[in-house]
């Protein structure tokens, strides 16, 4: 391993997300969170959109974060941190770290506009998406993110749209780098952070974060969620890099999609009597089309 490829592997422990948040026993967010910013480092400024992550880490008087943090509006936190970026480059301060970050609502949908003008304009920003494929801060509405059959709150007898694939929007606006990433693959997680990083331009990271309560799952079994939607081909992980797709991660055996939904209440209605309906069979479609695209 050469001293670049060390450099990428290699996380200090720093706590800059510290223990201490209301965020719900075995949340994804949190847990993503924390990688993200032990993984870049104090030189980092977070730039975060209203929604779950900014509520339960940030009130007064004892927030999570250990280095700087700007809240933002629901819909454009990739705006705040090119004006960050802007200003740092006016002021010729140092090299800094500028994330900016928010959840699936705020990425795919009401902030789409400033982040397609930040990967547009060529801020040199890395943008993380916390998917948890809904709005969960305001009460598990529907988001383009929400897979196709999930149970919220605006589509109580199930999505009838497939998922919005941002990371190909993303690396269709010429960016140098996209990923995409799981919570329970915390190494592979932290380089792509350091990856990202260390590359000049914008950058986007889209990673899977599961929500035991919007999810209908016990907050134990976060980390399996994760590694079943990856088995199954629904979630694919990959890297672009100039617009390529390389280092994608094949599957080692090949899960039936039954065995990712059934774990999870918002798909409950997708079984009779134990017996998946036809829309289970377009949810294995689906996963078969991933692996195909991205030779899992």
């Amino acid at each position: 391993m050469n001293e670049k490829a060390e450099e990428l592997n290699r996380v200090e422990k720093k706590d800059l997300f510290g223990s201490g948040h209301r965020a719900c026993g075995g949340c994804g967010q949190a847990l993503a969170a924390r990688l993200v910013h032990d993984a870049a480092g104090e030189n980092t400024i977070a730039c975060v959109a209203t929604g779950c992550l900014e509520v339960f880490s940030s009130p007064y008087p004892d927030p999570c974060w250990r280095i700087p943090f700007l809240h933002s509006l629901f819909e454009n936190p990739a705006a705040v941190a090119s004006g960050v970026e802007a200003a740092y480059k006016a002021l010729k301060k140092g090299p800094v770290n500028i994330i900016a970050q928010a959840g699936d609502g705020s990425t795919a949908d009401i902030g789409f506009q400033c982040i397609s003008g930040m990967f547009e304009r060529g801020h040199n920003v890395l943008y993380v998406c916390y998917d948890n494929e809904a709005y969960m801060n305001t009460g598990v509405q529907r988001s383009s993110f929400t897979p196709y059959g999930a149970w919220t709150s605006t589509t109580p007898m199930g999505n009838p749209t497939r998922k919005k694939n941002l990371p190909l929007i993303a690396a269709d606006h010429g960016i140098p780098y996209v990923a995409t990433a799981t919570v329970d693959d915390f190494r592979d997680l932290q380089r792509k952070v350091k990856t990202a990083l260390s590359i000049e331009g914008p950058k986007y990271i889209h990673i899977l974060v599961p929500c035991p309560l919007g999810w209908g799952h016990p907050g134990e079994l976060t980390v399996k969620i994760c590694r079943l939607a990856k088995d199954t081909g629904l979630f694919p992980i990959f890297e672009i890099i100039d617009g390529k797709v390389t280092n994608v991660k094949k599957i080692p055996v090949k899960v039936p999609v039954e065995e990712y939904l059934k774990p999870q209440g918002r798909f409950r209605f997708l079984f009779k009597k134990g017996v998946p309906t036809e829309k289970v069979a377009e949810i294995q479609e689906i996963a078969n089309q991933n692996i195909e695209r991205f030779n899992l």
